[in-house]
């Protein structure tokens, strides 16, 4: 099963009996800081629910769900599904609801916090999910040309440079496989 990421913010709103639902697809890198800017910007609003999907070293899945006040599993819950339906990981989504003055009962709230998530996700530009790794690779001085083409035709990124008796010690980041794929070509 592929999986998908986003690499900048995403947003949709969605008005359900004048409540406003106002969705934020988020890397997982700018939750916090997103979740905390966007209860600044929106002091009125009545609740800021929030899910996140995230991967570990290990490839254990970690999600969270938070329904900020409103009733239990009615908005948490059904937005972090959307994001399991997206197949999307090391992301999260921040639903921030202005209250219309009507009341939408549970399976409306779950409606909506999922439909204004759901178009959020189909508004956002998803890119396939990789593991970033860092690897090191020491060359000597003749073939340190060579080594820094096959690490650009990688697509990897030369995060450090050091000269050293040796050679060159590249210190490199990039996508797992790509890196594997460098590895087999530089006889690493």
């Amino acid at each position: 099963m592929k999986l998908f990421t986003v690499q900048t913010i995403f947003t949709a709103e969605l008005e359900e009996k004048q409540s406003r639902f106002i969705a934020h697809l988020v890397p997982i890198s700018d939750f916090e800081m997103t979740l905390e800017r966007l209860r600044d910007e929106h002091r009125k609003a009545s609740h800021h629910v929030t899910a996140f999907r995230k991967i570990s070293d290990s490839n254990q899945i970690s999600e969270n769900a938070k329904d900020d006040g409103e009733p239990v599993g009615t908005s948490g819950m059904p937005v972090l599904k959307t994001l399991m339906g997206a197949n999307l990981i090391d992301a999260g989504m921040i639903v921030t609801r202005y209250f219309g003055g009507t009341k939408l009962g549970t399976g409306g709230l779950a409606r909506a916090y999922a439909g204004a998530s759901n178009m959020a996700i189909e508004m956002a530009s998803l890119v396939e999910w990789k593991r970033i790794v860092q690897h090191e690779h020491q060359t000597g001085f003749a073939s340190s040309s060579q080594v820094e083409r096959e690490i650009k035709q990688a697509g990897l990124t030369v995060t450090d440079r050091q000269f050293n008796a040796e050679g060159v010690l590249f210190c490199v980041e990039g996508a797992e496989d790509d890196i594997i794929r460098f590895k087999s070509v530089v006889g690493d």
